[in-house]
């Protein structure tokens, strides 16, 4: 079956018509797995939605977690995307990690969460250093509720310490982003393929 990819952009902007570095390195990462067969359906900005603080799979009325919750298991990959924010992953970031952890008393008969058998890869962005640390974080949690991590799953580009320019108001992308993200979604795709034809046992 043909795979499926979502983006989840996670910067503090709420208005979805202001420019964001996370979305153009979305841009770059939805390019890349274009080559390798893979439909990027949408890009969602998830600070533009109400999701509630909490750990359960729907937190009450005007939780928009369960509709989003259902749009990204319907999808093979996940691109997990968003800004440095004091060295470390965004708060809506977190707060999406957070919703996630309710997978974990979600399983099936074999043990299996929800993601299991679906693929997660990073797209950070910042003009600070941070970028491992932030990738170490996103990857550690969602590895912890099922999500398959493939070699080389983090495209990333930070600036100048105390800088003033944006990935987004570079005239090029640089060459090595452009080498990596093709190496993250070839990578990325050929792992999500593996997993569809072959599921976890559990």
């Amino acid at each position: 079956m043909p795979l499926k990819a979502l983006a989840l952009n996670c910067t503090l902007k709420a208005d979805i018509d202001e420019a964001s570095s996370t979305d153009a390195m979305i841009a770059v990462l939805k390019a890349a797995f274009a080559d390798n067969h893979v439909s990027l359906t949408e890009t969602i900005r998830v600070a533009a939605l109400d999701i509630k603080p909490g750990v359960t799979s729907d937190e009450g009325e005007g939780d928009a977690w369960p509709r989003l919750r259902e749009t990204i298991l319907a999808h093979d990959i996940v691109i997990f995307g968003g800004p440095i924010w004091m060295g470390q992953i965004s708060s809506v970031a977190k707060c999406v990690l957070e919703r996630m952890d309710a997978f974990l008393s979600e399983t099936d008969d074999a043990g299996r969460m929800p993601s299991y058998g679906k693929v997660a890869v990073a797209a950070v962005v910042g003009n600070e250093d941070g970028a491992h640390f932030s990738c170490a974080q996103l990857f550690q949690a969602l590895n912890d509720v099922g999500w398959t991590i493939p070699a080389v799953a983090a495209c990333y580009w930070v600036g100048e310490a105390m800088g003033s320019t944006d990935f987004k108001d570079l005239k090029e992308t640089p060459d090595k982003v452009t080498q990596t993200a093709k190496m993250v979604a070839a990578n990325a795709a050929h792992l999500a393929c593996l997993l569809q034809s072959k599921p976890y046992p559990g």
